[in-house]
């Protein structure tokens, strides 16, 4: 029999002095995480006016960012923590992986000097709930030892094949868990893909239409995330977590990204990571609400006040199930307008 903790204690304080976990996450909106290099100065200068424009600034200390800067991103991390007030824009950071020569110092030192400006920390390479446990019990510590007065949240990238097998596992370890996003390029590496693409579709994995005689046969290209991304829904929304598509390389393509971010959006992710500025406008129309679809959601809710019956709306019958639907549509469009003022008055709230 594997040994669960009681409801009491999975919302105890793993650490005398640690703030209490949260019993349901805090409400924000999070349509994009915007990753920055927080060891290049240029980019650095400019993070007054970014954290205008995104819903979460994210300092990466992981891939991308090379041996020989993981200290200066750090250190950059902790410098724009200090400078900038936040407001209402979400403060992450991608620590290293756990089995990295830096994962500690990055967990020590972020506490310990931005303990109480940052709100998540991404935790790469999650393969299973005991990765979870163990950051989850070192915050509590350090929050105990700096003073930090609220939990920080952990978010883990799904981007292993062992991860993903323990998904369920990994959304219910910790109160901590803020949600996942899925990392397509790690986790094609760790399946054995033939794909060196970063996310999105492959022009050879495809459907080949059923013959009709000698006519040409159409074929349609397929996606390679739809299963991965479908399971890390539920297991999310099962725990109440939220679920994030993770980056698309291509930022040339911004058809092809905004298809991506779109299948995502359908499926149920609330959001996606933004990898350059060209992305930020493409995460904030997707997982915007569609204002007609915000405008006929709100006509459902007036006409079912209390979500029970049936009625007919434009000849299309509306009931309870399509009363769900909306109230979750009219639920992400203000928290949009909570954020965005010119959304707000597109849809009327």
């Amino acid at each position: 029999m594997t040994a669960i903790r009681t409801p009491a204690k999975h919302f105890a304080p793993l650490a005398i002095g640690a703030p209490e976990p949260y019993r349901a996450l805090p409400v924000r909106i999070e349509r994009m995480i915007h990753f920055i290099p927080p060891h290049n100065e240029k980019i650095r200068a400019k993070l007054k006016d970014t954290i205008k424009q995104v819903d979460v600034v994210l300092g990466n200390l992981e891939d991308a960012i090379p041996a020989t800067d993981k200290e200066a991103a750090r250190q950059g991390f902790v410098s724009m923590a200090k400078e900038h007030d936040f407001g209402s824009t979400g403060l992450w950071t991608r620590i290293n992986c756990l089995n990295s020569p830096w994962a500690l110092d990055d967990i020590t030192t972020l506490v310990a000097e931005a303990g109480n400006k940052l709100d998540v920390v991404m935790l790469p390479k999650v393969e299973g709930p005991w990765d979870i446990h163990y950051l989850d019990q070192l915050l509590a510590q350090l929050e105990a030892k700096h003073g930090v007065n609220r939990p920080i949240l952990i978010h883990a990238i799904l981007e292993t094949a062992e991860g993903v097998k323990n998904v369920e596992a990994i959304a219910a370890a910790s109160p901590r868990m803020h949600g996942m996003s899925l990392g397509p390029a790690d986790l094609a590496a760790s399946r054995g893909m033939k794909t060196t693409r970063v996310g999105g579709g492959h022009p050879d994995y495809q459907v080949l239409a059923d013959a009709d005689g000698d006519a040409p046969r159409m074929r349609f290209q397929q996606d390679l995330w739809h299963y991965t991304v479908g399971k890390m829904v539920d297991a999310c929304l099962a725990y109440g977590l939220k679920p994030f598509y993770g980056p698309f390389g291509d930022f040339s393509d911004s058809a092809a990204c905004e298809a991506q971010f779109r299948n995502a959006f359908l499926q149920g992710c609330l959001g996606a990571w933004s990898l350059h500025p060209s992305q930020i406008e493409i995460a904030k129309r997707v997982f915007s609400p569609d204002v007609k679809e915000v405008l006929f959601a709100k006509r459902i809710l007036e006409a079912m006040p209390d979500g029970t019956g049936a009625v007919m709306i434009d000849g299309k019958m509306q009931d309870d199930a399509t009363w769900k639907q909306a109230k979750v549509i009219v639920d992400l469009a203000k928290l949009v307008a909570s954020k965005d003022p010119a959304m707000a008055a597109e849809y009327g709230l």
